[in-house]
């Protein structure tokens, strides 16, 4: 019974440990899925903070637009009056060589035109005259007085004609480029030209830095935001529309635009950004890789975990087991040196009461039994050394084990043998070992039925295999038993060290390369063990 109990609280341990490992493994996939969730709720606070930064900047893309759009009208009207006084200006200019009653609303059209660069040329483009450059006269003026401070003044004012000349011609090339001259009909067919600029020049260069501005920002918003590389996976496109504003995904084209977006709407819902009054952006996206990763981590930690440890019992089973054999087969050595010395008392024994004149056939059952010990002790002997195989007559073999076991079992059990055919059924076997075998099922046979039963060997030759089955009507196995029967250690009995199956397996498989199973067991109506060996 300590044996069995041995054998059961071996099977306990290896389900408190496997329950453990359960426990690990199971505790390690919830602990990891806990860090994953909160790497999840702050790459989506990310997605989040983005799309409020989206929404933002987009809305001062759109106020610098507007801006830009209303500065760019106003200015263009400003531009369009200024055309616009200038020819009222030429046209005075022209009226004035009329004669006319009345000159007040000419000379106020002239006198009040105080804003607006003027360069009055003849036909030939020779300067006449020069209106509203007071600030050219200034700087000029002012670059003399620096580089000629105390020269004379016929020398400054040589100077000044020289360089006004100078920039007049300048601003007459630079003005054509921007604004075509207006010309004015003088008298007999005489005609001027009148160039300008506009005199809000300084407001347009402001205008076109606000639109390099403009732009640079729109960039800004699209490198810094959306083809932000650290980001997650993300596609923003335009709601009413479905036209992708920008995206970091690389294997994005204009051909597989549905299909990122289904993929990337089947992993998360997503968030819709207000871009303006009557304009919403969706954003798609999902999780980094590594998010993925953390989440399939475990199963390949415990996967390698489980390969070494895998690796490492079947490293350590090997040396156990062989380690084990060593001391079995020493064992086993040791008791047929030890069994020796008294079989051969025995033998003297018998051989005097031979002398004596006790009964034969009592002598003779005491020289069978001695016989029987020999034959243990040379089974003994053997263990560990390579069998010999034989062609032996199987038949043969099983009628000589079931004579000898008849006699000594109880008279309740009925052992029966029986071979199928009439051809010889001849196997590859040692004759001493596959003894053992039968003996060792059989006994286990007579131990399952209580004193009184049934025992029914049949042995047949099926094709190139050797069938022996041996059954019984003694107590069955539980189905949840019949692989640990074989198993060293298993046993149901309160004496034994649960051996005799187990060196059964060994013998009829590794030294005969046959096979031995329980072909079929039932609670309560017996079991049938089932040899197969090569013919």
């Amino acid at each position: 019974m300590a044996r069995m109990n041995l054998y059961h609280r071996k099977q306990r341990w290896k389900l408190a440990l496997l329950g453990a490992a359960l426990l690990m493994f199971f505790a390690s996939i919830w602990f990891s899925y806990k860090i994953v969730n909160k790497v999840q709720e702050k790459e989506l606070d990310r997605v989040q903070q983005w799309a409020d930064a989206v929404k933002r900047k987009s809305e001062l893309v759109n106020l610098t637009n507007r801006t830009f759009n209303e500065l760019s009208a106003t200015l263009t009207k400003l531009q369009e009056r200024d055309r616009q006084k200038v020819q009222m200006w030429s046209l005075a200019m022209n009226e004035v060589n009329k004669p006319l009653d009345d000159y007040s609303f000419v000379m106020r059209i002239i006198t009040e035109n105080n804003g607006i660069p003027m360069i009055l040329t003849d036909q030939t483009e020779n300067i006449v005259k020069d209106y509203n450059l007071e600030a050219l006269d200034v700087r000029i003026k002012g670059e003399i007085e620096l580089t000629h401070g105390n020269a004379k003044q016929t020398l400054k004012d040589s100077l000044f004609n020289l360089a006004k000349a100078d920039s007049l011609a300048h601003y007459l090339s630079f003005w054509r480029e921007n604004r075509q001259p207006i010309e004015i009909d003088l008298y007999e067919g005489a005609k001027q030209k009148v160039f300008y600029f506009d005199s809000i020049y300084y407001q347009s260069q402001k205008l076109i830095e606000l639109q390099k501005s403009r732009d640079s920002l729109t960039q800004a918003f699209t490198n810094e935001l959306i083809q932000n590389d650290n980001l997650v996976p993300v596609m923003f496109i335009d709601k009413s529309s479905g036209e992708v504003i920008a995206t970091n995904i690389s294997e994005y084209d204009s051909t597989n635009t549905d299909e990122i977006i289904a993929s990337l709407a089947a992993k998360n819902d997503p968030i819709a950004v207000r871009l303006g009054a009557e304009n919403e952006g969706i954003i798609y996206f999902e999780y980094s890789p590594e998010v993925t990763q953390m989440k399939y981590f475990p199963f390949v930690q415990f996967f390698i975990i489980g390969l070494f440890v895998l690796i490492a019992y079947l490293v350590f089973s090997t040396f156990r087991k062989a380690e084990q054999d060593q001391v079995w087969v020493g064992m086993a050595k040791e008791t047929a040196h030890q069994l020796g010395t008294p079989i051969s008392s025995l033998m003297a024994w018998n051989q005097l009461l031979e002398a004596k004149g006790i009964e034969k056939d009592i002598t003779d059952e005491i020289n069978k039994d001695i016989e029987r010990l020999n034959t243990v002790t040379n089974r003994f002997s053997k263990i560990g050394s390579e069998a010999i195989l034989n062609e032996e007559d199987i038949t043969d073999i099983l009628d000589g084990v079931v004579q000898y076991l008849r006699k000594r079992i109880s008279s309740k059990i009925s052992l029966n043998y029986t071979a199928e055919g009439d051809e010889l059924i001849t196997a590859m076997v040692n004759r001493s070992l596959i003894e053992w075998v039968i003996e060792n099922i059989t006994k286990n046979a007579v131990d399952a039925m209580d004193g009184s039963g049934r025992i029914d060997i049949v042995v047949r030759q099926v094709e190139d295999q050797v069938q022996i089955d041996i059954a019984d009507d003694g107590k069955g196995i539980a189905a949840n038993k019949l692989k640990a029967v074989f198993q060293p250690g298993y046993t149901t009995k309160t004496r034994g060290w649960g051996l005799g199956l187990s060196l059964v397996k060994r013998i009829v498989e590794d030294f005969h390369k046959g096979k031995v199973y329980v072909f079929r067991s039932e609670v309560g109506k017996g079991t049938t063990f089932r040899i197969t060996l090569k013919v």
